[in-house]
């Protein structure tokens, strides 16, 4: 996968579950897992904005670029 998404670390320095998180983001715990895992095929701009928000970092922080 070229795009890794580093969604478990930022939860674990900000000790947060992600069933906390998908309360604050207003989004299901099936659907955040989903992007979690790297098996979301797109992230809408809202959510990802809501996520950085509520964890406080940047896009960068979540998502990063892999080549193969």
């Amino acid at each position: 996968m070229a795009i890794e998404v580093r969604l478990d670390r930022m939860l674990l320095e900000r000790r947060m579950t992600l069933t906390e998180l998908a309360d604050r983001v207003g989004i299901t715990v099936a659907n955040l897992s989903i992007l979690k895992t790297g098996k979301a095929k797109a992230v809408r701009l809202h959510t990802l904005e809501a996520v950085c928000r509520e964890l406080q970092c940047q896009p960068g922080d979540l998502l990063e670029y892999v080549p193969d």
